[in-house]
This record gives C-alpha cells, sequence and structure tokens, in this order.
C-alpha cells in the first residue's frame, strides 16, 4: 500500500482542488457558454448544469482589505469561489442564479466595476513601474489608472467590433503582455546608462554586467577597474542596470511611452500576432498622461470606426494595410517605423524596405 503524498511548499497545489463542485462534475463537458451582460456569462453543461460568472476589474496592486473585501462577497454569494484572470479582473463564480442579481447589486453598490466580457476593453494586464520596478521608464499603474478612467464605458456598456486588450509595461524587459496584445503602451529610455567608475567595482560583477548585455555594448575598461559603453551599440533596455547598479540609465527629461498595436494570443482566424510599433516615443507627463490617452484614445476609436465585425486590431491592420492605417489615425511614419526583419523567420528577409 503506497504512503499518502507528502504535502510540501515546493511549487503549487493542483488547480483541480480548488474548482466549485459544477465545475469539477462537468470537466470537459460544456456544451456552450453566452453572455448575459457586459460583465455577465453563464456556461452551460451537456447535463444541464450551469455556472455563471461576474467579472469585475481590480487593481494590480492589491490591498489586504481588498482580499478580505472581495472574499467576503464571495463567501456570501459563491460559496467562496473566486479567481483573478491573468488581467487582473476578478471572476466571481456561483451555480445558484437566485443569487445573481443581489451580488451584481451589492457589488455596484460597493463601487466595483462590473464588466470586460465580450467585445470590450478589458482590464489592463501591467507592470508594476515606479512604484516598484528599478529599470521603469515610466509608470505603469499611473497610466492604467488614466486609461480605465477613458475607457470605462467601453468596459462596462458599450461595445467594439471585438474585444481589445490593453497593456502597459513599464520598460522593454517587457514583464507585461505588450507583445501580444491588441494596443499596448512600453516605456523607453532614450540615453545610455552611464556608468558610476566609484561604485563599479564594488557593486557590480564585471563578468556578469558584460554578459547581461543582448547587443555587446559593454566591455571592460581596465585603466579605470570598471566598465565602458559603447553608445552606438547601446539599445536603451537597461537589462545590465538590473545586474549592476551602478549603471543607472533612468532619466526624467528623455524616458517615455512608446506604443504598439496589433498583437494577440488567439488563433481565431489567423494564427497569434506580435505587436507593431505606431507611436516609437511620447513623452512622461504624470499624473495624467495626456499625449499619451489621447494617441490611445485615437486608435482606438478609427479601429471603432472602420472594422468588421469580430475582426481584432492586427487583423483589420493587416486588411487594410499599415499605408492606410497611418493615413486614418493620422500618426507621423518616421524612420523607427522601417521594418527590417519582417517575415525573417521565413525568409530573412533584411532590407530596409517598409512593407505596405
Amino acid at each position: 500500500m503506497s504512503t499518502p503524498q507528502r504535502k510540501t511548499d515546493i511549487g503549487p497545489p493542483h488547480y483541480k482542488q480548488f474548482l466549485p463542485p459544477v465545475i469539477q462534475k462537468n470537466y470537459g463537458q460544456w456544451k456552450y457558454h453566452e453572455e448575459l451582460s457586459a460583465g455577465v456569462m453563464v456556461h452551460v453543461s451537456e447535463s444541464g448544469d450551469e455556472i455563471y460568472t461576474v467579472r469585475v476589474a481590480s487593481p494590480r496592486l492589491i490591498s489586504t482589505d481588498f482580499i478580505r473585501e472581495i472574499s467576503d462577497i464571495a463567501d456570501k454569494y459563491c460559496d467562496g469561489y473566486l479567481r483573478f484572470t491573468s488581467r487582473h479582473n476578478v471572476e466571481f463564480l456561483l451555480s445558484d442564479k437566485s443569487k445573481l442579481e443581489p451580488l451584481q447589486k451589492e457589488l455596484k453598490d460597493k463601487g466595483f466595476a462590473i464588466g470586460g466580457i465580450g467585445n470590450r476593453v478589458s482590464n489592463l494586464v501591467h507592470t508594476q513601474g515606479w512604484v516598484h520596478c528599478h529599470s521603469a521608464a515610466t509608470d505603469a499603474s499611473g497610466l492604467v489608472k488614466v486609461l480605465m478612467d477613458e475607457f470605462y464605458d467601453y468596459f462596462t456598456s458599450k461595445e467594439l467590433p471585438s474585444r481589445v486588450r490593453l497593456a502597459v509595461a513599464c520598460c522593454t524587459n517587457m514583464c507585461g503582455a505588450v507583445h501580444c496584445s491588441d494596443i499596448a503602451l512600453v516605456g523607453v529610455h532614450r540615453k545610455p546608462p552611464i556608468p558610476d567608475h566609484e561604485r563599479i567595482p564594488n557593486q557590480c560583477e564585471i563578468p556578469s554586467t558584460i554578459g547581461s548585455c543582448p547587443t555587446g555594448a559593454i566591455s571592460p575598461d581596465p585603466a579605470k577597474k570598471s566598465l565602458k559603453i559603447n553608445d552606438e551599440k547601446c539599445m536603451y533596455c537597461g537589462n545590465c542596470y538590473s545586474v549592476c547598479p551602478a549603471l543607472p540609465i533612468a532619466d526624467p527629461d528623455n524616458d517615455g511611452v512608446a506604443i504598439v498595436v496589433g498583437g494577440k494570443v488567439g488563433s481565431l482566424r489567423n494564427g497569434p500576432k506580435f505587436s507593431k510599433l505606431v507611436y516609437p516615443w511620447l513623452p512622461n507627463n504624470p499624473p495624467r498622461w495626456p499625449e499619451v490617452v489621447n494617441a490611445v484614445k485615437g486608435i482606438l476609436e478609427v479601429y471603432a470606426k472602420n472594422a468588421r465585425k469580430h475582426e481584432r486590431v492586427g487583423e483589420w491592420v493587416e486588411r487594410i494595410g499599415w499605408e492606410k492605417f497611418f493615413k486614418l489615425t493620422g500618426i507621423p511614419f518616421t524612420f523607427q517605423h522601417i521594418d527590417d526583419f519582417t517575415f525573417a523567420r521565413e525568409t530573412w528577409r533584411t532590407s530596409a524596405a517598409f512593407k505596405w
């Protein structure tokens, strides 16, 4: 007789033990799901069992008071079952339909925003920004706040041609899903790090710092027992600063925000897509970032007006062509938009020609 598996703190517990009973009972036997409102949907199994989902937006950085509040709500209406989505939404899961309306009423009374299901803007996935990250070029939490203020109606009520996933990464190391979101912001540095030759010998390991640079822009400086930067090779990623704190790269005047569009994870209609650059740099103007918000708003409104039903942002751009995209949105075309490696994986095309 085998001994029971010992519980340890190595790795997460198996997710199935946290599923609501109705999901465990009907696992793999769901017949269809239906959107009931902007933030409510129902899944129906082959047996006829139903489970309802109520989605609300939440911050990425949350307090223990917030966790206790949503846990109390889940205990009251959902037998304690809720989940966080990958885009920081909270979903309350309940199988008793009679509790659906009271749950929504209490959530609204407590100021929760119900929405984000279907062809709408979902809650933003984002990195840590100035709150915590040492290499941030912009503030992710601040940008998310102002963008959700601007697009609140697109989360709770207004519909778009298809779902729109927004994301923010505070630097190009990109802990967020910027590379695969419909419209995304990424913080960018525009100057190379400045070596602090007095601190480098005491704070940095020379070989690992040199190895951290993806373009080989860092080399030893034996005369100073330090490091030197080849500015022509540096792409301002800030990865070296993560290894060596004596290579500061943050610059309040030159750091800013780039905007990329057209990425997605899903394979519906066509395969997943990487995002493409549309705004190389916009200034950091906290606390409301008006230039960035207006730029994102302009892209979203043009997409909403011109895209076909169920067409994601990247699919719409590919259908009309990038030339027309820049014309419709009024975004100026610059040398940063030239893509030297379009389809490089298949053809290794390396010309500097821009492909419409």
